[in-house]
């Protein structure tokens, strides 16, 4: 929604797992929430916290909203939930809603669907999705990697 709690970690893990894997010249990393509650606002504290007790740094991310060119100019386009992917999918021209996915559809074997919004929560939600995400980045990785050759 906000681009504050789940997208940062997403953001943070997956560009984390991307450096290790000496690939960052080759993929552009970035998040953006539906909303713009909390545009030009860093991650919420609590994000950053639990990232930064696995060894991820989020201070340099920025929260935006999604904008039209996001849906030509990325490769992948993953929403957090069934309501995020909705809004997604209602602004994505339709040449390009193939690109639209859940995050969580990279983690198969994760129970969960959707990735739990944690901002009404306490710190124990946010290292739930940071598990989450990182499980699903991982698989997003490997997609990429077998997709594209890389």
């Amino acid at each position: 929604m906000g681009n504050i709690c789940r997208s940062p970690t997403a953001h943070g893990v997956f560009e984390h797992l991307v450096n290790v894997e000496h690939l960052a010249e080759q993929l552009e990393i970035d998040s953006a929430g539906t909303h713009a509650f909390h545009v030009g606002g860093k991650a919420d504290r609590r994000a950053q916290e639990t990232a930064a007790g696995k060894g991820i740094d989020l201070t340099h991310i920025t929260a935006r909203q999604v904008c039209a060119e996001d849906y030509e100019n990325y490769d992948y386009i993953l929403a957090m939930d069934n309501d995020n992917y909705n809004l997604l999918e209602q602004g994505c021209p339709e040449q390009y809603k193939n690109k639209l996915s859940l995050f969580l559809d990279f983690a198969p074997e994760h129970p969960l669907k959707e990735v739990p919004d944690p901002y009404y929560g306490g710190l124990k939600g946010f290292e739930n999705v940071f598990e989450m995400v990182d499980i699903a980045s991982k698989g997003l990785l490997e997609h990429i990697k077998k997709n594209h050759s890389l």
